[in-house]
């Protein structure tokens, strides 16, 4: 593998796909977003109706990403992340927001009502971070800050450095 695999999850609304979409185009790696994909795919096995949401098919979503996976330079996108693999991903990076800032952001696209507040509480209990850390090495789990357009390029920034000295090292 010439290229590592990283995954970008947290709470949705955190800026995962922005960061994912341009991190993929700095460093020329593949971007998968599971969500796109499970909808392009149908890799769904019912529908929540108190969420109003598809129920994703997390074996056939494995099925679908592990021979990419293989090959490396892989950037995966995703609120969840314990259903994936270990042996995946190189690094993990945990997006994290400010409440403020995400409760605007999941209501501009729609959130309302549980779903809103279960996301704000999700991110209050670091429920994700959480969910990293018992399923990927300590060491290779990182929190980033996501709330404003200079935590985008520091991120960035962070982790296009961490891509090419890993790149160094392992080739």
């Amino acid at each position: 593998m010439r290229r590592p695999n990283v995954l970008l999850t947290g709470t949705p609304g955190v800026g995962k796909t922005t960061l994912g979409k341009e991190l993929a185009a700095r460093v020329g790696a593949t971007y998968v977003n599971v969500g796109d994909l499970a909808k392009e795919g149908e890799l769904y096995e019912g529908f929540d109706e108190e969420y109003e949401c598809p129920i994703l098919d997390e074996d056939r979503v494995i099925d679908e990403l592990e021979d990419k996976m293989n090959e490396g330079g892989v950037i995966v996108d995703y609120h969840g992340c314990d259903f994936f693999p270990e042996r995946w991903f190189h690094i993990v990076f945990v997006l994290r927001t400010e409440n403020s800032f995400l409760y605007d952001r999941l209501e501009s696209r729609g959130y309302k009502g549980k779903k809103l507040q279960d996301n704000i509480q999700c991110e209050i209990f670091q429920t994700i971070y959480e969910e990293a850390m018992s399923s990927y090495k300590e060491e290779i789990v990182h929190q980033l800050p996501s709330n404003t357009p200079e935590d985008l390029e520091r991120n960035l920034d962070q982790i296009v450095q961490w891509i090419e000295q890993w790149m160094k090292d392992n080739n």
